[in-house]
């Protein structure tokens, strides 16, 4: 190797050694598709020394992902390890609940929990989307996240928890605690502390319709069958608290996220908006690539039980381990044109956001039936939008989350 080779090496290196993909800010700022595009090219599995976060291995690459996703023997989502954020779950604070924890105790409890019946669902969802979309300012610039996002997603959860209707905002409020980041300014709370007081007062509300719920006869809301099940009835308190913690962030964000990163992929590539338009049948395909092209939950963690070998690369028993999903559905040798926004394309439902394996999204069916049902009435009203500013997004390493989005319907067809 000559001397100018040996120098670029050593240069590629130093750059790929100061990569650290964990700094929430990229997310904020929109900016991680350079740094997991070299990762993916250079180092797919990238270990980073020095992170706020500890030491950690980034898992970048699609198929890399799936491996680890599969491997539940060697990469543990057990709390007691850390759980499934790069950040460790803090001391004293742990909440356990069934996607921190490995076979055979997750298996009942994801099952329990697991949708059914989701054609039930449709005409209620229908409606309600229907109504919500017929609220919405002709010619007025509104907050989509606010008015849509939110609204129709916080409805579903207190469906699926037959929540007093009144109180269905304390869902949003709840999800908002359990995924902020304390770090960030304008976070709904600033200590881990004061996240698990208001988780705390979570659990004391849902303690008493538990409670009235176990005495009465068999329904089937989420918390009617958590009150019922062999797996779940006698939960701990601060396993009662993460797993109701769980429910509400997956009910909510994935499906809130989407539908505001769906609008934006949508009206930022208008000849794919127009396809759809043409050829209402492309709606499940619409779906699933605004899944993939949103990503609304950007990594999960895993920790190694042992020492293992991943593409080459030897990670210690004890090493956490990041799945970057944003990468994997990026990834160009599994994925063409992955860059891209294109809602036809031939694999659409190719994509890592739900995760996959035992810890694969149990909600994934309800979320694509609510975007499919959102873009089926959107389209039957032909509304056409202008995004009237820059998102607010999320200042978070963990949930791609859209806070704010200024939206006009500029036309409607007849």
């Amino acid at each position: 190797m000559g001397s100018e080779t040996m120098a670029q090496a050593e240069a590629l290196q130093r750059a790929l050694t100061s990569i650290d993909v964990s700094d929430p800010y990229l997310y904020q700022q929109d900016s991680w598709r350079p740094l997991f595009s070299q990762l993916r090219r250079d180092d797919p599995v990238h270990y980073c020394e020095a992170s706020r976060f500890g030491p950690y291995w980034s898992v970048t690459r699609y198929d890399d992902i799936f491996t680890v996703e599969l491997d539940h023997e060697n990469y543990s989502s057990s709390s007691e390890l850390g759980g499934i954020q790069i950040a460790d779950q803090p001391k004293g604070r742990e909440l356990a609940n069934f996607i921190r924890m490995d076979p055979p105790g997750h298996t009942a409890q994801r099952r329990t929990v697991a949708p059914s019946n989701l054609a039930n669902f449709e005409p209620l969802i229908r409606k309600r989307t229907a109504d919500v979309l017929d609220a919405l300012p002709r010619g007025e610039t509104f907050d989509w996240v606010t008015r849509v996002s939110v609204e129709l997603t916080n409805m579903m959860l207190a469906t699926l928890f037959d929540f007093p209707w009144a109180d269905r905002e304390r869902l949003t409020w709840w999800s908002d605690v359990a995924i902020a980041n304390v770090d960030s300014a304008d976070a709904v709370v600033h200590s881990e502390d004061a996240r698990f007081a208001e988780l705390t007062k979570m659990g004391e509300y849902f303690r008493k319709l538990w409670d009235a719920r176990a005495d009465a006869p068999p329904a089937f809301d989420l918390i009617s069958m958590l009150a019922r099940a062999d797996a779940t009835r006698n939960m701990p308190p601060r396993e009662f608290i993460g797993t109701l913690s769980l429910l509400i962030v997956g009910g909510n964000d994935t499906t809130r996220n989407s539908m505001s990163g769906g609008l934006m992929a949508l009206v930022e590539n208008p000849e794919q908006f127009e396809l759809v338009r043409s050829r209402h049948e492309l709606i499940p395909n619409l779906v699933a690539e605004i899944i993939r092209y949103q990503t609304p939950v950007l990594h999960m963690r895993r920790t190694a039980r042992n020492d293992v070998e991943l593409a080459g690369r030897r990670i210690a028993k004890g090493d956490k381990v990041v799945m970057w999903y944003i990468s994997g559905n990026r990834d160009e040798e599994k994925i063409e044109r992955a860059d891209e926004f294109i809602v036809d394309r031939p694999k659409p439902r190719q994509h890592l956001s739900f995760g996959a394996g035992i810890h694969r999204c149990v909600g994934d069916r309800l979320a694509e039936q609510q975007l499919r049902i959102l873009w089926e009435e959107i389209l039957q009203r032909n509304f056409r939008f202008k995004i009237m500013g820059p998102p607010q997004r999320l200042y978070s390493n963990f949930i791609r989350g859209i806070r704010a989005l200024p939206v006009q319907i500029i036309s409607q067809g007849a």
